[in-house]
């Protein structure tokens, strides 16, 4: 499933990339231009909603990173992840190229502690590559459907592609055909690199679930702190310490 969400992403990218770089506006002035109100406010709700519920877990995730390094309470937390979100505004002011710049530092660190960690667990590679292939437990398991679905919503995220239309206007492109042809090529180039990288990275994490929890027989794992409290035993020291740092981060 992480593999298909990549390649849905990467698909809806690159026509988004297209829409943007062609027409001169994002999808959001697009749809308010070309659609009727009944069908562009219920467009701008479901996207509102989808911020909201993928925000939510990063706002939570990051409140429990800063807990289990720092000891600092859950409440605390969230508030000084929200105050992130003025960073993100100064870097924006500051120019697109910086906030770029910090995203691509974020997901290296991220990259780094999850390769560290799946480097520990050590799992049977074969088996690694065989979870690439499609499988119909997916749909006829109501638990791994569950899931399925869960992995989906976090990889293919509907204002993701709102944001893309208004990013990939954000180069100085030609506005002749040869211009908008080239940025359309560089604009695919750099949306299937990220989504590739974020692939790995689900995909470590994923593998190092299945390797330290499952093949021990920790199946009931649920709880982000209840993981990090058994990475310790499982996988060593360093291991609960680098899921924290990538938690951190990736909120």
């Amino acid at each position: 499933m992480a593999l298909l969400s990549s390649l849905m992403a990467m698909l809806l990218q690159a026509i988004c990339a297209r829409i943007g770089i062609a027409t001169g506006r994002d999808l959001a002035q697009l749809c308010r231009e070309r659609f009727p109100r009944w069908v562009s406010y219920p467009l701008w709700l479901l996207a509102e909603a989808a911020i909201c519920a993928t925000g939510l877990a990063e706002v939570i995730g990051t409140a429990i990173a800063l807990q289990l390094l720092f000891g600092i309470p859950l409440l605390e937390g969230v508030v000084l992840t929200v105050l992130d979100t003025l960073l993100i505004l100064w870097l924006q002011h500051k120019g697109v190229r910086w906030l770029e710049a910090f995203v691509m530092a974020l997901i290296a660190l991220i990259a780094g502690c999850f390769i560290g960690q799946v480097a520990m667990a050590d799992p049977v590679w074969g088996e690694v590559l065989k979870g690439y292939l499609p499988s119909t437990s997916v749909v006829t398991d109501s638990t791994q459907l569950y899931l399925a679905m869960g992995i989906l919503g976090a990889t293919v995220m509907p204002h993701n592609l709102y944001l893309h239309t208004a990013i990939v206007q954000s180069r100085d492109n030609g506005q002749d055909e040869a211009g908008k042809r080239e940025a359309i090529r560089f604009a695919g180039i750099d949306s299937t690199v990220a989504l590739v990288i974020a692939l790995l990275i689900n995909s470590a994490i994923l593998i190092t679930a299945a390797a330290a929890f499952h093949v021990n027989g920790q199946t009931e794992v649920a709880e982000i702190g209840q993981a990090h409290a058994l990475l310790a035993p499982l996988l060593g020291a360093a291991a609960p310490i680098l899921f924290a740092v990538a938690l951190l981060p990736a909120g």
